[in-house]
């Protein structure tokens, strides 16, 4: 069994490769400039290690594993043309250094080659895969369309904004774990199981963000704290002070939300605190961490060989707060 580390270093190798023509530069040399500046490269390791935990990683998991990669990346090439966002990993975006319109061609061609990736799967398992990639996609574009709905609505409820996480979020992590899983000759029951391992930790994942945005310690955390609450997003806190906070806490709440004062940030974290919202999310993560690790436990393979599922998921929402 490999580590997520061992994983990430081998993925790595095969994948900073040159994956476009040299020709139209104007259209391909963006994409190099986006898969150039890294990331943590999650979702296809998970598909690599949905594959070892039942067999040996086969040739077609790092096909598989490039074309997941590929997706997200021209999801968030077109992510950041919605959010106007000017930098992604501390760099410019696609759009702000090359233009919107070469940046919606350049996110097509992606995805146009991660199905590339796909067709040279060799397994008799391709068809489900593909099956399987293609609702997710799907599902991955419903949950953006609902952030973006979301922004407009007065009011989003908890159960809302869960299922916008899931789809926008969770369904990636946990079909690129069933994918793996498909190879390695799983059984449904099993492949049903590690898929809800994947969903769970996501929204954990989600929530964890939500709070660390407010309460976590910016040096570790990496942010600014208070950034979703200058910038009015309804995260999870949010939604539930103004589900569960007393009428005078939502009214205080909605006016700092319109007012922006300059204090707003220490004003919104006292509601919080008050209304018990902290203590809330933090509960709410280890209940879907729980949850979690439930679905994983419920997998029918050897103990040891979920070690390094074990150890990623435990990296991924047990940071220092």
């Amino acid at each position: 069994m490999h580590s997520f580390e061992e994983l990430s270093k081998d993925f790595a190798q095969k994948f900073n490769t040159r994956h476009f023509p040299e020709q139209p530069a104007s259209l391909y040399d963006p994409n190099e400039y986006f898969l150039g500046l890294g990331g943590k490269r999650v979702r296809p390791i998970l598909c690599l290690m949905g594959n070892e935990l039942f067999d040996e990683i086969v040739p077609d998991a790092w096909h598989i594993a490039t074309a997941i990669e590929l997706f997200h990346n021209f999801s968030l090439i077109h992510d950041d043309i919605m959010d106007k966002a000017p930098l992604r990993r501390n760099m410019p975006t696609v759009h702000e250094k090359y233009g919107e319109s070469t940046a919606l061609l350049a996110g097509d061609v992606m995805l146009v080659v991660a199905y590339d990736y796909l067709n040279k799967v060799k397994s008799e398992q391709q068809r489900k895969i593909i099956n399987l990639f293609n609702k997710t996609a799907k599902e991955v574009c419903e949950g953006q369309q609902l952030d973006m709905d979301f922004e407009k609505q007065e009011t989003v409820h908890l159960d809302e904004y869960i299922r916008m996480i899931e789809l926008k979020t969770s369904v990636l992590l946990a079909a690129s774990l069933q994918m793996g899983a498909i190879l390695g000759g799983a059984s449904r029951g099993n492949q049903d199981d590690l898929y809800a391992f994947g969903r769970e930790l996501g929204i954990a994942f989600q929530v964890q963000d939500d709070y660390l945005d407010c309460f976590g310690d910016p040096a570790k955390f990496g942010k600014q704290v208070g950034g979703d609450i200058l910038a009015n997003k309804k995260t999870f806190l949010v939604i539930k002070a103004l589900e569960s906070g007393s009428p005078a806490q939502v009214k205080e709440l909605k006016r700092l939300m319109q007012e922006n004062p300059s204090d707003k940030v220490a004003r919104v974290l006292d509601i919080f605190h008050e209304g018990g919202v902290d203590k809330w999310a933090f509960d709410l993560k280890e209940q879907y961490i729980t949850s979690a690790f439930q679905h994983l436990d419920n997998i029918a393979v050897l103990s040891g060989r979920k070690g390094p599922l074990t150890q990623l998921a435990h990296f991924l929402v047990q940071r220092d707060y």
